[in-house]
């Protein structure tokens, strides 16, 4: 039971939280109400295209080979930074940093780089978290809030995207510290990939990015994703992160209640308005941006606000993201690793970046 609330902290706090509110409003229709079941569909089908590609490996061998053309150090970095920075963008910062976190330390220590594992890791989260926040499936509260105030494609890109520019480049600031030292070389290893099954997840993909930008039904999406990988891969639908999708029904179920609740609806409502961006901020360092999206959103018609200050919001403390906290434990897994040095560098980083694009937020978007 321990070791389960320590891997699912944040569905265990959700659920608490979901089955207290119960009692002071008890269950009834309304509930069905509370639940997106568009945004859960989504992320099922983008979740379940992501774990397959996963397991054939696609991700690591693109960036072995990438990596493995690298002359120096600050190079290697850079790559794989940059990475999960794009990568997050369609395959969410979650499943971006499991992905390639484990992959730079492995990569570090070929090349003679174990010094920068530390450095690596910590820009890796930050280019992930900040990457993702360009697309609406680069994380799940982009994909909630797009969907919950029906946000179009200028409004969106036009709030998220002078965020992801602004982050790349500090990203680069910070990696132009690495020094321009040689890397020993990156032997390739040949791996084959079956056919079969990558055609099948790309073409899942293509039906899941269609239901994200509604032209297909979300349901259809879902319906084909299950049928497919119940016939063909159900290794890879009981791999699915299944608490995460959990994880939203019990928040959908406690800001649901607590929307119902008058007092702390007239609390919430005149504390966030015209304060959505701090209020964003402020909350995701203490219970992470994507319960954050949710709660805040039931008290607020400033959309754009709120994202800004979700998605800035994913900076700072290590449970302002979800993501965060999954890099610093792959981090842990690495049989030399100074937990100490990481979490200093983290916060470091994490609050110069957060001062640096809150300041630029204010100025743009005021």
């Amino acid at each position: 039971m321990t070791d389960f609330i320590k891997k699912e902290t944040v569905f265990c706090i959700s659920a608490v939280a979901a089955i207290i509110s119960t009692f002071i409003v008890p269950p009834d229709l309304k509930y069905l109400e509370y639940i997106n079941f568009r945004v859960l569909g989504l992320l099922f089908s983008l979740m379940a295209v992501v774990c397959g590609l996963r397991q054939l490996k696609v991700f690591d061998i693109i960036a072995r080979r990438m990596a493995a053309k690298c002359s120096n150090m600050r190079l290697m970095v850079f790559v794989l930074t940059a990475i999960p920075f794009f990568a997050s963008m369609l395959i969410t910062n979650d499943v971006a940093l499991i992905t390639f976190v484990p992959l730079a330390i492995s990569m570090l220590k070929i090349a003679g780089g174990e010094k920068y594992i530390v450095y690596t890791v910590v820009l890796q989260t930050v280019a992930a978290n900040m990457g993702s926040v360009l697309t609406p499936m680069g994380n799940p509260q982009n994909l909630y809030l797009a969907d919950f105030y029906n946000m179009n494609i200028k409004e969106f890109f036009g709030t998220t995207a002078p965020l992801c520019i602004l982050s790349g480049v500090l990203n680069l600031i910070f990696i132009l510290r690495v020094k321009k030292e040689p890397v020993l070389k990156v032997n390739q290893q040949k791996e084959k990939i079956e056919r079969k099954f990558l055609c099948m997840y790309t073409v899942l993909g293509i039906i899941a990015m269609m239901s994200v930008f509604g032209v297909m039904p979300y349901t259809i999406s879902v319906a084909i994703t299950a049928i497919i990988l119940i016939i063909f891969d159900r290794t890879t639908l009981i791999k699915v992160d299944w608490f995460l999708l959990f994880t939203f029904i019990m928040f959908f179920i406690f800001v649901g209640n607590a929307s119902r609740m008058l007092k702390i609806r007239s609390f919430l409502e005149t504390v966030i308005s015209e304060r959505e961006l701090f209020a964003g901020i402020i909350v995701s360092q203490i219970i992470s941006n994507v319960p954050a999206a949710v709660m805040l959103s039931t008290f607020t018609s400033n959309g754009r606000m709120l994202l800004l200050g979700v998605d800035i919001g994913g900076l700072g403390t290590p449970v302002a993201s979800l993501a965060s906290l999954i890099s610093y434990r792959l981090y842990c897994k690495y049989s030399e690793s100074k937990k100490g040095e990481y979490m200093a560098c983290f916060l470091s980083v994490n609050f110069i970046m957060l001062f640096l694009i809150t300041i630029a937020a204010v100025i743009l978007f005021d």
